[in-house]
C-alpha cells in the first residue's frame, strides 16, 4: 500500500462510529425518536408510574424508577433520600436495563409529567460515564402522542447490556464542597427548590426554614414551560436572571437530590460544569452541616 492510501485508511479508521462518535444532544424530539426508534443500539427508559406504563409506553421502553437506581434507605434510621450507591452496584444496576457501553439512551417521563424523576435518571448515567450517550425526549409521552405516535402495552423481552468498570464522573458534591464555595472562584450555589422554601416562608427538613448561604434560586419548575418543554433559550434566561456566569461551574441542591437534577440538566444544556449536592437540604439540615438563612 502506497502512503496516500495507507494515509486514506489510517483516517476512515479514526472516522469509524464504532471509534470516534459524536456526543449525542442532551434533548431531542418526539420526529427524531420517531426516526430512530428501530436503531439496533437504542434504550428507551419511561419514568413514572407503573400503571401508567403497563396502559401505554413508547414501543421498545422499559420501565425504570429513581429507586432501581438508588441506595436503599430507611427513614427510621435516619437514612438519606435517593444517595447513589456504590458504582459497582449501580453499574449492575443499569447493565440490567440492557445498556451497554454504546448504547444511544434516550430518557422520557410519561403523562403524569416526572420531569426532575427523568433527569434524576439522567444525572445518574452521566455519574457513570453515560451522559454523551443518554438524551432527554423533550415533551415526554405527552409530546410523543401530541405528534400521532403510537404507544404499546407490550413489554421488551430482558435485557441485559455490558458497562466496564471506569471511575464515576466527578459530579457529585458533599457538605464541605457546598461549605467551600464562598471562597471558590467561578462557583455558583443554585437551589432548586421552589420560592415558598428557599425564602423560608415554608419550613421543610427538621422544621429548617430558608436556604445554604449564599445559595441563589432557579426552582426546577421553571425549566420547562406549561407543556413540559424545555426551551434552551428560555433556560438560559433563568440562569442569567440568578447571577450564574458563563465559565461558572453550577452546584445544584433541593429537598433530597431529586429536583435539582433538573436545574442541573438546565445547567448542562447551556455548557456549565455541574455538580450535584446529593444529599441536599435533607443533609444539610437533618445532619446540621451548617447555617440556614432566609
Amino acid at each position: 500500500m502506497n502512503r496516500a492510501l495507507f494515509a486514506l485508511a489510517a483516517f476512515s479508521l479514526l472516522a469509524s462510529p464504532a471509534i470516534a462518535q459524536a456526543p449525542a444532544p442532551l434533548l431531542v424530539d418526539a420526529a427524531w425518536l420517531a426516526q430512530h426508534i428501530n436503531d439496533r443500539q437504542l434504550i428507551l427508559l419511561h419514568v413514572g408510574g407503573k400503571a401508567e406504563y403497563d396502559a401505554g409506553h413508547i414501543p421498545g421502553a422499559r420501565y425504570i424508577t429513581e429507586e432501581d437506581v438508588a441506595r436503599p434507605h430507611d427513614m427510621a434510621r435516619g437514612d438519606l433520600m435517593l444517595e447513589l450507591p456504590p458504582l459497582e452496584t449501580l453499574r449492575a444496576k443499569v447493565a440490567s436495563f440492557g445498556i451497554s457501553g454504546d448504547s444511544r439512551i434516550v430518557v422520557y417521563f410519561g403523562k403524569t409529567g416526572a420531569v426532575q424523576s427523568s433527569t434524576r435518571i439522567i444525572f445518574t448515567l452521566d455519574y457513570l460515564g453515560l451522559g454523551d450517550r443518554t438524551s432527554l425526549l423533550n415533551g415526554g409521552l405527552p409530546a410523543w402522542t401530541r405528534g400521532g405516535h403510537a404507544t404499546t402495552a407490550a413489554v421488551p423481552p430482558p435485557g441485559h447490556g455490558t458497562l466496564s468498570a471506569r471511575s464515576a464522573k466527578p459530579v457529585l458534591a458533599d457538605a464541605e464542597v457546598v461549605k467551600s464555595i464562598a471562597s471558590r472562584p467561578n462557583y455558583k450555589l443554585v437551589d432548586a427548590r421552589a420560592a415558598v422554601f428557599f425564602n423560608g416562608i415554608e419550613p421543610t427538613m427538621n422544621g429548617a426554614r430558608g436556604h445554604i448561604p449564599g445559595a441563589v434560586n432557579i426552582p426546577f419548575s421553571q425549566i420547562t414551560d406549561d407543556n413540559l418543554m424545555v426551551d434552551r433559550a428560555h433556560v438560559a434566561m433563568l440562569f442569567a436572571a440568578a447571577g450564574v456566569k458563563s465559565g461558572d461551574t453550577v452546584v445544584a441542591y433541593c429537598h433530597v437530590g431529586q429536583q435539582a437534577t433538573a436545574v442541573v440538566f438546565g445547567a448542562r444544556l447551556l455548557g456549565y460544569t455541574v455538580m450535584l449536592y446529593d444529599g441536599s437540604f435533607q443533609d444539610w439540615a437533618m445532619n446540621k452541616r451548617g447555617p440556614v438563612e432566609k
